[in-house]
């Protein structure tokens, strides 16, 4: 599978030290399978005065051997997974976790909820609607090196 990496620079050896603290699930390697999402992504890096990188990779086939969480929707688990995460907890010991990106959109309803403006259940009534635009996060270096292979990069 095709995914796509965006930077201030060309990654050609991707690894998790790198990675913010507080982040949707906790320091990792992310990406996205969506082109267009990550060129948009990668565009806030010339808005910036920045060069823009847009770095693909090819993820193997064979992950069934890691221990992989994923979310398929914006639910209590995801939001309680995120949650945690920004917080700085340890979240479990995943290699991959997979799931819905806080977008925009996304971020204005859980920046209410975080700051308690707003409870779980309104959060959720709220984001129901929302198609999650879907990232990946490599947490593992073993992962990274076994899995991910760079194909280019591609200055924007």
């Amino acid at each position: 599978m095709k995914l796509y990496h965006s930077s201030n620079m060309v990654v050609e050896h991707p690894d998790t030290l790198h990675s913010r603290n507080y982040l949707d699930f906790g320091r990792g390697f992310y990406l996205t399978s969506f082109y267009e999402q990550a060129e948009k992504y990668a565009l806030r890096f010339k808005r910036r005065g920045q060069q823009a990188w847009l770095n693909t990779y090819e993820l193997s086939d064979n992950t069934e051997q890691w221990n992989i969480k994923r979310f398929d929707s914006y639910d209590k688990q995801w939001l309680d997974f995120i949650s945690r995460c920004r917080a700085g907890e340890n979240v479990g010991d995943y290699d991959m976790v997979i799931g819905g990106i806080a977008n925009d959109r996304v971020i204005i309803t859980l920046d209410r909820y975080f700051a308690g403006e707003i409870s779980q259940d309104e959060t959720l009534g709220l984001l129901k609607y929302e198609k999650p635009n879907i990232q990946y996060c490599i947490r593992s270096e073993q992962m990274l090196n076994n899995c991910l292979t760079y194909i280019e990069s591609k200055q924007l």
